[in-house]
């Protein structure tokens, strides 16, 4: 199956061709972040707008990875948000006053000392190594109490639960007999955020809709 072709993402049809798409879904192909999404990201100009939800969830979604979480899922290259030159800083005029290579006879005790605290703020900065963040990929099993059950409105509800690290994704009805359907939903979470059990217990809050929470899948990324 070839890549969605959303136009051009530099445009605003463009971005609200991606939101469209991206209404019923977490990445631009398949479960996982992908090249797709990279390849997508940098071809954006700019974040997407708040009335474009869907677009604005993705764009932040595939931003919070990092190098070393890219390379771990087969994904080669950085996020491009994360690795554009870094504007040049306004030169400081004191810098003129102050040669970190001067000889000693050059520097005077003032001078040395800057350069000694420039020096040591450069290697703490250069030892702090970025944090991994540990994610995972999970499918629920969310069954109705009977075909009665209205599941636009069960999803929906489900969708209101909001949590530090949660992002909800792509979902489905599968029947499962009597003319029964469950829904199938998919959402990444922050393992250092998201507790699994608090998230079901809050989905089996919705008691007019819910029986019961299964974890059909449970994937580390």
């Amino acid at each position: 199956m070839g890549k969605p072709n959303f136009g051009d993402l530099k445009t605003d049809k463009g971005v609200k061709e991606l939101n469209a798409f991206l209404e019923s879904r977490s990445y631009i192909e398949g479960y996982s972040v992908s090249q797709a999404d990279l390849d997508a990201l940098g071809k954006l100009q700019k974040v997407p707008a708040a009335n474009l939800p869907h677009a604005l969830r993705w764009y932040n979604h595939i931003k919070s990875f990092s190098p070393e979480e890219l390379k771990s899922l087969g994904v080669s290259g950085a996020c491009p948000l994360k690795t554009a030159a870094p504007t040049t800083p306004a030169k400081d005029d004191d810098d003129d006053d102050v040669d970190l290579f001067a000889s000693d006879e050059e520097e005077d005790a003032e001078a040395a000392r800057v350069r000694e605290e420039r020096l040591k703020a450069y290697a703490e900065k250069k030892s702090k190594k970025p944090e991994l963040i540990a994610k995972s990929s999970i499918v629920l099993d969310v069954k109705p109490w009977d075909d009665e059950t209205d599941m636009k409105q069960m999803e929906e509800a489900v969708r209101t639960i909001i949590m530090d690290g949660l992002v909800w994704g792509a979902s489905k009805l599968v029947p499962v007999g009597y003319g029964i359907n469950k829904l199938q939903i998919m959402c990444v979470v922050e393992d250092a955020k998201v507790s699994v059990d608090e998230l079901v217990e809050k989905i089996q809050e919705f008691e007019d809709f819910v029986q019961s929470v299964d974890i059909a899948a449970f994937n580390k990324i």
